[in-house]
């Protein structure tokens, strides 16, 4: 799933692109991704940018109809959702069932991008908004960790009286927008932290380390992101991983191996040295089996 820097990355290549152009056409291969009727989608033809935004791991756009009205194409990439960049929009007609293609924007250059999502769990979401807040994700979003304005005692309200792993407060959109799965493994291990610990047991000093932990982190893979086209966007992600999706790998801090603990439908990487103190965690999936 892209998370911040990524989402980030691809509203800084947007913004060089398409703000100042006009938006010729929307396509809606899948219905199913439209998550709006009011304002059509229609509306948004001849619309003017005026740049792109990038709200929690959302992608606002935010044009200026001809009647004058504020319009925004929002959209969540989800898990296997993605955006792909033409500087020349195909003229093929897209086939609605027998494609990736969700919808496809045309813009008045010539240029334009597909949203597409592949496999068959299809969650990408698209809205077309008079303001960003009548987005329901949007408008439940918690604070950016990368806000000036979320600091160690910020993020220390967040965790204070939460009996919940720290793993799943980081992922939480409602508490901090913008981490998921992946970042929320590299943030544990750069500040040595059980995926398990609980929120409101972390002391000040620990709080510190997540914290610095988690802006260092989102601030370097930024950086990894800042300036790459799309498509070379998630190999960037990859690449910048230290313990995410590298299990049975060599944990680049101390050597030992990198382990996995199972869930339904993802997850978690760490190293028992760096964070539980050697103690491996139970992989829920074996433990399930051996039941």
């Amino acid at each position: 799933m892209p998370e911040m820097p990524e989402v980030q990355g691809l509203v800084d290549y947007l913004n060089g692109r398409i703000a100042g152009l006009s938006i010729a056409k929307v396509t809606v291969a899948s219905i199913a991704a439209l998550k709006t009727y009011d304002p059509p989608v229609h509306t948004l033809h001849d619309a003017a940018i005026a740049g792109v935004a990038r709200r929690g791991k959302f992608v606002d756009v935010s044009a200026t109809a001809p009647d004058g009205a504020p319009l925004h194409l929002v959209f969540h990439l989800a898990k296997a959702g993605w955006l792909r960049w033409y500087d020349a929009l195909p003229t093929t007609v897209i086939r609605p069932g027998k494609s990736p293609i969700a919808v496809r924007v045309a813009l008045s250059d010539g240029s334009g991008f597909d949203l597409t999502e592949a496999g068959t769990k299809k969650s990408l979401s698209v809205s077309v908004v008079r303001s960003p807040d009548d987005v329901p994700g949007i408008a439940r979003l918690g604070p950016d960790p990368l806000d000036p304005t979320f600091t160690i005692n910020a993020l220390a309200s967040v965790l204070a009286g939460r009996r919940t792993q720290i793993k799943g407060v980081l992922r939480d959109q409602s508490l901090i927008a913008g981490i998921g799965n992946a970042y929320s493994d590299e943030i544990l291990h750069a500040a040595r932290m059980s995926p398990y610990a609980l929120a409101s047991t972390l002391d000040a000093e620990t709080v510190s380390h997540l914290y610095d932990a988690m802006q260092t982190t989102l601030a370097e893979a930024i950086t990894a992101a800042s300036g790459k086209p799309p498509a070379d966007l998630k190999d960037a992600k990859r690449r910048g991983m230290k313990v995410h999706a590298r299990r049975g790998e060599a944990c680049p801090v101390c050597g030992d191996e990198v382990r996995s603990v199972f869930f339904a439908d993802n997850s978690l990487e760490y190293c028992a040295t760096c964070q539980t103190g050697g103690k491996v965690l139970a992989d829920r999936r074996m433990s399930r089996l051996l039941k």
